[in-house]
């Protein structure tokens, strides 16, 4: 088991992978106590070799980590990628490029919804993963050895799980299946956190412009505060506190200080002044610069037995596919065709391929379902004379 606790050592192996066609990637982190994720440990392994990188230990330098992660020529293979780019992305402002996650390459080649790590090892790699440290303080020193042994795991058998899902897709022709996908993780937006949007999170019972106002400064306040100070937002100020706050827009400390939970020492100190700005300055507003509620979601007019016939062929193409069904078509695309639009992702390329034709051959009538045994099948239905 390697583990690298210097910056020497790290730049070594670094360099030993900048050559490689692949690494396999994945991170410990804690962010239970701060708003940023916090890198404890960085797990990094290559056709032959794999180490633990130590991102806690003293004098350690990660440039050489952060260098292997925005190297263009090297791809890097994560599951279920999104934490761990978001901690990247975080340190060197940039999304490792190029990107594959096998979570997304496991449901275009048949192995599930949202197939985990343990199951794709266990099926691909013919490992067990030893699951007692999952949930273990990844932050305290010095780390034993089972941690480290399964931290390790977590990329030695990713190794394997990549080799075999690329010789699928390889074989299949589906790479390009799985390029809008990437194409949204490798995106940076998905990973900016915006104060000014933190807003549209939140359901108040109210949907006045001013009422909004307030509760758009006041998240934004909370959002670039626990960004600030680095505590979790909802250890600042609770959602349901935030709620109240817009719904009654004090003027004063002692009017704040009433906010159930929220206390005096937090209206009347640093906080509780810069919250009282924030909703003073959402007071002098002019209307024409006041926030409106999103609107509502289209009201779909969808029969139900469309939907339901709908999501049987959506089964079945997917069975015949060998692809996950909510990677080919949402619940809402479903309900979408049934109400009669056609502007959505399952019309569009290998989708259309896979589902969308026939859906709207269903739709109009062309096509019928039919059962043969404990199994569904498609009739074609011709036209009348």
């Amino acid at each position: 088991m390697k583990l690298i606790t210097t910056t020497d050592e790290l730049a070594g192996f670094c360099k030993s992978l900048a050559t490689t066609g692949f690494i396999a990637v994945d991170t410990e982190f804690m962010r239970e106590r701060t708003y940023w994720p916090k890198l404890c440990l960085a797990q990094v392994a290559g056709p032959d070799d794999a180490a633990a990188i130590d991102a806690l230990a003293d004098g350690i330098d990660l440039r050489p980590l952060d260098e292997l992660m925005t190297n263009p020529k090297v791809l890097k293979v994560f599951h279920a990628a999104r934490q761990d780019l978001e901690i990247f992305y975080l340190r060197t402002d940039e999304v490792p490029r190029p990107l594959f996650d096998t979570q997304v390459a496991a449901m275009v080649c048949g192995h599930g919804e949202a197939a985990s790590y343990e199951s794709l090892a266990t099926k691909l790699a013919k490992a067990k993963i030893d699951k007692s440290s999952r949930f273990t303080d990844w932050s305290r020193r010095p780390l034993s050895e089972r941690q480290i042994a399964y931290a390790l795991s977590d990329v030695t058998h990713l190794r394997v799980v990549y080799e075999k899902l690329k010789r699928q897709l390889d074989k299949t022709g589906r790479f390009p299946w799985i390029a809008e996908e990437m194409a949204v993780l490798s995106d940076p937006a998905t990973y900016r956190a915006d104060p000014e949007q933190a807003w549209r999170r939140l359901r108040p019972r109210g949907a006045s412009p001013r009422l909004l106002a307030v509760l758009r400064e006041a998240a934004a306040w909370r959002e670039r505060t626990a960004q600030r100070i680095d505590i979790p937002r909802q250890r600042l100020l609770r959602d349901e506190q935030l709620l109240e706050i817009a719904s009654h827009a004090p003027k004063t400390a002692d009017e704040l200080a009433r906010t159930r939970g929220l206390g005096r020492g937090f209206a009347e100190g640093w906080q509780g002044r810069e919250l009282l700005e924030a909703i003073e300055r959402a007071r002098r507003l002019p209307d024409a610069e006041l926030p409106t509620r999103d609107r509502a979601p289209e009201q779909l007019r969808a029969p139900g037995a469309v939907v339901d016939l709908l999501r049987t062929l959506l089964r079945l193409k997917a069975e015949e596919a060998g692809v996950a069904g909510r990677l080919i078509a949402s619940a809402d695309e479903i309900d979408r065709l049934a109400a009669g639009k056609r502007d959505v992702p399952a019309l569009k390329g290998w989708r259309r391929d896979v589902f969308g034709t026939d859906a709207i051959n269903l739709i109009e009538g062309k096509l019928a379902l039919s059962l043969a045994g404990e199994h569904a099948k498609l009739i074609a239905i011709a036209p009348s004379a």
